[in-house]
Order: structure tokens, then sequence, then C-alpha cells
């Protein structure tokens, strides 16, 4: 069995899941949409703020959104490995000839697959209330796209650390740690110009406000192909150093049986 194979039935045996209890689909766009809506009117006065640039609050929020909802869908993936590892699945699997990276980059499909799902949904709804995507589909195509390197790069960190600490109580403490600190030190729900320079600065460190940055300029703003190529790359950087991590996780386990 090749190492694409592999890969493959792993990602088909989260996607049955899916297929078993599609409402949870469903119950994870909850959020997001109430982030699109709520925060959409509760802010839509900041494009008054002198210094703001851009069209409406819809259309600036709408990728911060759907980088938020990568990071939070995808920061839960390492549950199901958790649950794995405490039912004894994962000692089974690591017993047989299976490529250890075939374990994470499965369930990373997975998650990256239902994010795109989840982030067209949050595409549609935001075109409902007036967003305007200037660049059309092709800048649409470029919002998922960072989207799915955003939510894999956090899925395998999320394996990586479910596998190591084999709590669900460790997992859920880190993703809530992480995830607001990284929205708000970002420009997912403000433009950059308008926040204290120490935020901006932290922001060019931040794969959220990458994400930000790269999306809103290749769907709604003024498309710069120098920034979207170069947040790009880093994300691809993450997601490469991401994957090795969570990898390795599998090796360090597996030792420790």
């Amino acid at each position: 069995m090749t190492a694409l194979r592999q890969t493959w039935q792993v990602t088909l045996r989260g996607l049955r899941v899916y297929a078993r209890q599609p409402a949870y689909l469903w119950m994870t766009l909850t959020q997001p949409i109430i982030w699109l809506l709520l925060f959409g009117a509760l802010f839509k006065a900041v494009t008054k703020i002198p210094g703001f640039s851009g069209g409406s609050y819809i259309d600036f929020l709408t990728p911060g959104i759907v980088v938020m909802l990568a990071v939070s869908s995808a920061g839960w993936t390492g549950m199901a490995l958790i649950e794995d590892i405490q039912s004894g699945v994962m000692d089974r699997q690591l017993a047989s000839p299976v490529w250890r990276g075939a374990l994470n980059a499965g369930t990373v499909l997975y998650s990256v697959l239902t994010i795109a799902l989840q982030t067209t949904v949050i595409v549609l709804l935001a075109l409902a209330l007036g967003a305007d995507y200037t660049h059309g589909i092709g800048g649409i195509a470029i919002l998922i796209l960072v989207a799915a390197l955003l939510a894999a790069a956090f899925a395998s960190l999320s394996n990586g650390i479910g596998v190591l600490a084999r709590q669900r109580e460790t997992l859920i403490g880190a993703v809530s740690m992480v995830l607001l600190p990284l929205t708000f030190l970002s420009s997912a729900l403000m433009q950059a110009s308008l926040v204290p320079h120490w935020i901006r600065e932290v922001g060019k460190f931040n794969p959220v406000n990458w994400a930000a940055e790269a999306s809103r300029s290749a769907a709604m703003g003024s498309l710069d192909w120098g920034l979207v190529a170069s947040r790009l790359g880093l994300l691809v950087g993450l997601v490469v150093i991401s994957a090795w991590f969570a990898t390795r996780a599998f090796g360090v386990y597996q030792r420790s049986l």
C-alpha cells in the first residue's frame, strides 16, 4: 500500500464520521456565522474612522472570519487521535507497517476538506450580506487556498500536541490559549494601520495575520501579488514544519510504549 493510498484511507475514515453525523458539520459552522453577523453589525462604524481604507466592513471582515474558522476548526483535529490512543486503536495502527506520516496527513487532509467546504458556506453568506469579491472566482480560490494551508498547519500542530499530551484537557487548553491571542494580534478584525505599533510588529510573525493579509488582498482588496506570494510561502513553510513535528510525535509516542 503506497503512502498516498494510506493517507487517503485515513482521510476516508474521518469523512465517514461526517457521513454518519452530518449535523456536526453545520454545528461547527454556527460559531463563524455568528462571528460574521455579530461582528459585522457591531463594528460596522469602523469604516468611518479616519484612516480606514477599503469598502464596507463586511468586505474587510470576511477574510478574517475565514482564517478564524480555519484555526478554530483545525485546532481540534488532535481530539480524534487522543480518542484513538485511549481506545487502543492507535497502538494497533502503529503495530502495522503504515507510514507514520500518513496518520497525520490523512487527518490533516480530512480537516482541510471540511474547512474548504465551511469556507465556501461563509463566502456565500458574506455574498448575500453584500460582500464584494473584487477579483472574482480567482480571488475566492486563493482565499480558500489560504484557509486550507492555515488549517493544515494548525491541524498538524494539534495532532502533534494531542499525541504527545494524550489528554483532551491539555489540547483544549492549548487551543483556547492560542486562538484569541493570535486573532487579536492580527488584522483579522481591524485594519493594521489602526492598531498599536507593537501589535503590527507582532503580526509580522503571526500566521493568522499572514493568512488574513493574503486572503484579503487576493479576494477583496487591491491585489498585491508580491504580498500574496510571500504570505503563501510562509504558510507553506509552516505546514512543512508542523507536519514534521506531528510525524515525529508518533515516533515519540511509540517509543514510550
